[in-house]
């Protein structure tokens, strides 16, 4: 019996096409489970070696018509998956989606299945990952988790249908968090212009010209800042990714460190001016206590928003700015 997830049974009743949708997703989530263990089976069988295929994901491939990179992730999830039995049958049943299933058996042992499993029933799977790291954060020394890292780092790419490269690049967060604050230093102070047919360039786009940037001229005279939280619970990068406190440690002899100071309860410590624009410490007051659009929960675009105006009020401060992502922004300014 595939169980819907909190989302779906949410709407499940509110019209006809979700209804439709929900019986679709159904047979599909059985369906992935089906397809992923049959695949292991004609793996572990001799039939690939009868039809002449070199290996199992390329037969796999030319019976489903995908390409053997994928044919070779159902495998991979399979086998995985085989190994841990509670993970299985939660698959199986479809109390764990496929999605689910593909960020767990990264992390997931005999031993820890049990408990990721119920962990990632009480998530959707767009937060799962960050859930694992943070779990894995607090699991793990971070001696261990650092080896972790440098164990699984990597850079990969391939040719796309269309002729351009696609990259995949596994870094640890310390670095990535130099490379994101880059890339959006780069995007915030470069005024994005339409091109000749009158279209704006998507962030995506903006971020590949900053990428481009970089390599043609360097980091240069691009100053950034590159924000890391320690908190009580734990130490996380600006957008949230947990970061072992060894891995901040090693950043500090080079690194010039402010501290945002917080109340007894936890929130940062007001400030105020009479200047228009907030501060570099209102802001990081401001990013510290929002994290993301107050409006859509976006955590790209984002811009400090003076509620109520600063035209009627004629200060700044924190408790009157809110994060908001640009097209929320405007948005409210409209109205």
């Amino acid at each position: 019996m595939i169980r819907l997830s909190w989302e779906c049974r949410v709407v499940a009743a509110r019209a006809p096409i979700t209804d439709r949708f929900v019986v679709l997703a159904r047979q599909w989530a059985q369906s992935q489970y089906e397809l992923v263990m049959l695949s292991l089976e004609l793996a572990d069988s001799s039939e690939w070696l009868v039809a002449g295929a070199s290996t199992p994901a390329q037969h796999l491939a030319a019976i489903a018509d995908v390409e053997a990179c994928t044919a070779r992730e159902w495998l991979r999830v399979g086998r995985r998956v085989r190994e841990l039995p509670v993970i299985g049958a939660a698959f199986a049943d479809g109390s764990l989606s496929y999605s689910k299933v593909r960020a767990l058996i990264v992390v997931a042992t005999p031993a820890n299945e049990a408990e990721l499993a119920t962990l990632a029933r009480e998530v959707p799977a767009s937060a799962l990952r960050k859930v694992l790291a943070a779990w894995m954060n607090k699991t793990m020394t971070p001696e261990e988790l650092d080896a972790y890292h440098q164990q699984r780092r990597s850079v990969a790419w391939r040719t796309d249908p269309d002729g351009m490269i696609i990259f995949t690049l596994r870094l640890p967060p310390a670095l990535a968090a130099v490379l994101i604050s880059l890339l959006t230093t780069l995007v915030m102070r470069t005024r994005a212009r339409p091109d000749a047919s009158g279209v704006w360039p998507t962030l995506a786009q903006q971020h590949a010209d900053a990428f481009a940037e970089l390599l043609t001229s360097g980091s240069g005279e691009i100053h950034t800042e590159v924000i890391f939280h320690v908190r009580a619970d734990g130490c996380s990068a600006d957008d949230g990714t947990p970061i072992t406190e060894a891995a901040i440690g090693r950043l500090l002899p080079d690194a010039s460190i402010r501290a945002l100071i917080h109340d007894a309860a936890g929130r940062p410590i007001n400030a105020s001016g009479r200047h228009r624009h907030p501060s570099a410490r209102q802001k990081r007051v401001v990013k510290e206590r929002d994290r993301a659009c107050v409006d859509c929960g976006r955590t790209t675009l984002l811009q400090y928003d003076h509620q109520p105006p600063y035209e009627q009020t004629g200060h700044t401060v924190v408790d009157e700015i809110h994060l908001r992502c640009a097209p929320c922004h405007h948005a409210r300014h409209r109205r």
